[in-house]
């Protein structure tokens, strides 16, 4: 700890209204980040979100935090007057944010940004969202006094589109949280899903619905794969939160058989989607755009096989090989599910890549590392 650390501690806010939505790699970047954090007597944290029951469950156990309530879900008046308001109560040294920060500025602000993919591929997102976008993020990024993103692709992004310098980008690699971890019994978790769902062999796809992720092409390749005669599933889990008119229109063009092979599964809780990921046959992640990617390494920590996409910054996890691959050709795509899915070395590859996640993507590495960027920050104050 450095000296001046170790004569005061430092206020740490973070803004943690992402639990009050879906869970997204941002809502699992904090929960493992400050949970860790918690255990350093030098830092005193503050977390704050509108379902601070919530809140509290993701943290329970953690005994140096505050949490705070915020009085409205709305974005506009938690930024422009209820944080502000929060940081001067409450005497905050420094305030964490997820992309976007108040304009008011009456502390120290850390900043992380996951991914500015709407500028990257612009074809995945509507016009205003971009441009609403493009604008918050870019004020966020030059006004950060600690600017941290998940991976290189994001930083030189960032680089890119904001003129930001390299040396005030670092980068802090997702990890894989601890429960995935855990040892299982696969034929119990099968059994579970089955009697909870009705699924048998399970093809799983953890991620929002949204046009960059390529649903509608596995669910293409699934149906002229005929996997549903197969006695397969294909379990999507995750709501939609762009329109994603070529999914909505494949999928309500099916006919029933292959409907009744097919589920969305739009709110899962943390204990349901571990159950989904040990169930499952094998894990498809075909997005086209990622700025880090958590859940193939999730999968990949369970030991089931994974076919992963090499774009963006999924191109990192080359360890996939050889199911890492583009999925810009659909007939290429659809052979290689066919391919995993008939592949008896993939179950034994699974121990080697594990062991590669659990050595590289590790959150108590990237908690010691944010520690020790805001302390050094501190130190030359």
């Amino acid at each position: 700890v450095p000296a001046m650390m170790q004569n005061k501690t430092i206020r740490l806010f973070a803004d943690a209204h992402v639990f009050d939505g879906e869970h997204q790699g941002s809502r699992t970047n904090i929960k493992e980040l400050y949970t860790r954090l918690a255990l350093n007597s030098s830092l005193q944290l503050f977390m704050a979100a509108y379902d601070i029951d919530n809140l509290k469950k993701e943290f329970s156990g953690c005994n140096n935090i505050t949490f705070i309530k915020y009085t409205t879900k709305s974005s506009v008046w938690r930024l422009l007057v209820q944080i502000p308001a929060l940081i001067k109560k409450y005497k905050i040294d420094y305030a964490h944010f997820q992309y976007i920060i108040p304009l008011y500025k009456n502390c120290r602000f850390i900043v992380t940004m996951h991914d500015v993919l709407f500028n990257d591929c612009p074809q995945y997102f509507p016009l205003f969202y971009r441009w609403q976008k493009n604008l918050l993020y870019g004020l966020a990024a030059k006004r950060a006094d600690i600017l941290t993103t998940v991976s290189d692709y994001s930083k030189q992004a960032i680089m890119k589109h904001f003129g930001i310098g390299s040396s005030k980008i670092t980068v802090i690699p997702h990890g894989v949280s601890s429960h995935f971890f855990e040892a299982y019994d696969k034929a119990k978790a099968k059994e579970t899903v089955y009697n909870l769902y009705g699924f048998k062999n399970i093809i799983l796809y953890v991620s929002r619905i949204e046009p960059r992720k390529n649903h509608a092409l596995l669910l293409r390749a699934f149906t002229e794969l005929e996997l549903y005669k197969k006695d397969y599933h294909l379990v999507l889990a995750g709501h939609q939160s762009l329109p994603v008119p070529a999914f909505d229109n494949l999928y309500n063009a099916l006919p029933e058989a292959v409907k009744n092979r097919v589920s969305i599964q739009k709110n899962c809780d943390d204990a349901r989607l571990l159950i989904l990921y040990r169930a499952a046959s094998c894990f498809v992640y075909p997005s086209a755009a990622e700025g880090f990617g958590i859940p193939p390494l999730e999968a990949a920590v369970v030991q089931i096989p994974v076919l992963c996409s090499n774009h963006t910054a999924l191109a990192d996890f080359n360890f996939f090989k050889p199911y890492h691959i583009s999925v810009s050709d659909f007939n290429f795509f659809k052979e290689t599910l066919g391919n995993l899915l008939q592949d008896e070395n993939a179950i034994r590859n699974t121990a080697t890549i594990r062991s590669h996640v659990q050595q590289n993507y590790c959150w108590k590495n990237a908690a010691a590392l944010f520690n020790k960027l805001i302390a050094d920050h501190y130190d030359k104050l």
